[in-house]
């Protein structure tokens, strides 16, 4: 990105497409209050965000119309930024001098937005939960009040948790039979050439326990999915359930039982999501209060949750493997730290 001065304003241009990025504010300078304020209404109104990604902040930004000229604009509403593709900004109205009752209105204006955005940011920091959130958390599972809208349909999140579940439910009718044949079992990792890697993933011991997995990859997974894209996201999964099956393999000491469910993937897609949205509010019933706490925290406390467990496993207790969990987060938490540096030393230039 490149920074341009014209017609009395700063812009940022973009050599590789010739589209611009222009702050609000830059906005009202150079065409006026009138023109800027409709631009920002029109911004604030639109919730849907089916534009590309902002250059800036790199979220996907929200496409609105507007009129005199008749264009189709993409805002960032956290940047205050609006994008012109090539051509439009050309055609942007010239600022004009207006009245001092049509200042005083625009004046009244940015204060209404002012107050807008403060309430805003108050109900963004208390959430209230919806209607289908109380289910889940009546249940003991976290609900995600403040969620992150993906850009897209989230087809690989939702079409593993529906594989998981047929071939769960065929397991099921199978009897336990089919657990120890397809199970991952420690001290027969090898067996059928190392398949049971991939089969024990699928399988679950009962009901509860593909509700869990399957709960927690549709609520956090699409998230994940929406920000790395699908082959990423699935790296990430496959990588993570792996480093799960390996660290139980090493450590667990019971190396004839068969270990199935697909936690150990999971938990690095949970690790990933609470260290790059840590501030996203999930809310949980303590003692039948709802009680509301950033993703960060809760994720801290389950960590610290799977450590005792793990103790715990590696005395030969518990049918839940803390390990799989903790093998599966520590990749979340690799995969997280090494794309931060990624796209963070990369030119400002990249669209």
């Amino acid at each position: 990105m490149r920074t341009i001065r014209h017609r009395g304003g700063i812009y940022h241009a973009c050599d590789q497409c010739g589209g611009c990025a222009v702050t609000v504010p830059q906005i009202r300078q150079m065409a006026g209050d009138r023109w800027a304020t409709q631009v920002l209404r029109l911004l604030n109104q639109q919730s849907f965000r089916g534009g590309p990604r902002c250059p800036f902040c790199n979220q996907f930004m929200r496409r609105f119309h507007v009129q005199n000229p008749s264009l189709e604009l993409d805002g960032c509403r956290s940047c205050r930024l609006i994008w012109f593709d090539p051509g439009e900004f050309e055609v942007v109205p010239k600022n004009v001098v207006v009245s001092e009752a049509a200042q005083e209105l625009a004046l009244r204006e940015r204060l209404a937005l002012h107050e807008l955005e403060k309430v805003k940011r108050e109900m963004e920091a208390n959430p209230e939960p919806e209607g289908w959130h109380w289910l889940p958390m009546l249940l003991g599972f976290p609900a995600e009040l403040s969620d992150r809208e993906p850009a897209g349909f989230p087809w690989a999140t939702y079409g593993l948790a529906l594989l998981i579940t047929a071939v769960s439910l065929i397991g099921w009718w199978g009897g336990e039979g089919v657990l120890a044949e397809w199970g991952l079992i420690p001290n027969q990792w090898w067996r059928m050439g190392g398949l049971t890697f991939l089969t024990s993933f699928f399988l679950h011991a009962n009901a509860w326990h593909w509700f869990a997995n399957f709960y927690f990859l549709c609520v956090f997974g699409d998230n994940v999915e929406d920000y790395l894209g699908r082959k990423r996201w699935l790296a990430l999964l496959i990588c993570s359930a792996l480093a799960g099956d390996i660290l139980h393999i090493l450590l667990d000491p019971r190396p004839d039982e068969p270990c199935v469910g697909a936690s150990g993937g999971i938990s690095g897609l949970i690790t990933f999501y609470a260290l790059q949205f840590p501030h996203v509010r999930l809310g949980l019933l303590v003692y039948w209060r709802l009680v509301r706490i950033p993703a960060g925290v809760a994720w801290f406390i389950w960590i610290l949750f799977q450590f005792i467990l793990a103790f715990s496993q590696l005395g030969g207790h518990g049918e839940v493997s803390a390990l799989a969990h903790l093998g599966g987060a520590v990749v979340g938490a690799v995969a997280w730290w090494i794309h931060k540096r990624r796209t963070r030393d990369e030119p400002a230039t990249d669209m």
